[in-house]
């Protein structure tokens, strides 16, 4: 029986598309295929070659883990796809910003969005592909998507730093410290002091309560290594892709499990504290439509007018891209 062969009644296998089989896609379609969320997984990069390679490599695993077939293919089999994941172009270099990309990379979108969405009209779009937020709403206007449709991984990544780094402060299960970055996946995020919490605890309270330093400087130094951590890994090992890597499996089971789990995606901003026509990261319920609820945190006014400035960030990178209207 052939790739493309179906038996008789048998349910359609959930599929996803990968497109770019660098270190993030790569490490993506592994962990993928470890969790058992799908049943295909097919991976497309301009390097024919080297997404043939991975596919081979990663389906060897498939017999000591989960039955997935993985295979490297073409934008046709981006077709049926449930969520396309887009973690192709130019990486970032050592001293260089996210937003240092954008041009490049949204030049590169420009062919590789329309021709996922001549073969997959009615998927979901996941974009890993750094500047995330630029990238998403480059991905949107070309699409021709609802904004819903079309999502970056956004800050999640930086949230769970935030979490890390904090659980390591208290001395905790990063799993009962709870916080969010929001705003621009880069240095103009915007970490929540406001409303971290611990075990259902206010971070204040919580320290208050067991005597644990939670001053100005304790806070600057982990919203600065939040921040800083990419370029830290960058610096040491050329890349980070473990991480993002198991944060869009994460994104992605929410999406075909339609668990409606709330987490800080990127994603189209409409009128939140006055923001609009942006991408960038606020928790929101994601779902089998894709952002499904936005939540509206009452944020500290220090907090509120860090993410107008996030915004205003990104406003300018977008600026002075040409997209369509």
């Amino acid at each position: 029986m052939g790739r493309n062969d179906v038996r008789p009644h048998a349910p359609h296998p959930r599929k996803v598309a990968v497109i770019g089989a660098g270190n993030v896609g790569a490490t993506f379609a592994y962990a993928l295929l470890l969790s058992g969320l799908v049943g295909e997984i097919v991976l497309i990069d301009i390097d024919q070659e080297r997404a043939e390679g991975e596919a081979m490599d990663i389906s060897h695993a498939a017999p000591l883990s989960n039955p997935v077939r993985v295979w490297a293919g073409d934008y046709s089999d981006c077709a049926g796809a449930d969520v396309v994941v887009v973690t192709a172009g130019t990486a970032q270099r050592p001293g260089e910003t996210r937003l240092d990309l954008a041009k490049r990379n949204a030049d590169i979108f420009g062919d590789i969005i329309p021709s996922i969405t001549e073969h997959n009209p009615t998927g979901i779009l996941l974009i890993a592909t750094n500047p995330v937020d630029v990238l998403s709403y480059t991905a949107w206007k070309l699409s021709g998507f609802p904004p819903e449709r079309v999502i970056g991984s956004g800050t999640v990544l930086d949230t769970a730093r935030f979490r890390y780094l904090l659980s390591e402060h208290l001395d905790l299960d990063p799993r009962n410290v709870h916080a969010y970055v929001i705003g621009e996946h880069g240095d103009s995020e915007v970490p929540v002091w406001s409303l971290a919490n611990v075990v259902g605890m206010r971070l204040e309270e919580y320290c208050h309560h067991v005597q644990c330093d939670v001053s100005t400087d304790v806070r600057e130094r982990i919203s600065h290594q939040v921040r800083d951590a990419a370029y830290e890994v960058i610096e040491r090992k050329g890349a980070t892709y473990y991480a993002v890597a198991v944060g869009l499996v994460r994104i992605v089971e929410t999406i075909l499990r339609d668990q409606r789990t709330v987490l800080s995606v990127s994603h189209l901003v409409s009128d939140y504290y006055g923001i609009d026509d942006v991408y960038f990261s606020l928790p929101a319920a994601i779902g089998r439509e894709g952002v499904e609820q936005v939540v509206n945190l009452t944020l500290a006014d220090e907090e509120v007018a860090a993410l107008k400035e996030s915004a205003g960030v990104l406003r300018e990178a977008l600026d002075e891209l040409t997209l369509p209207e």
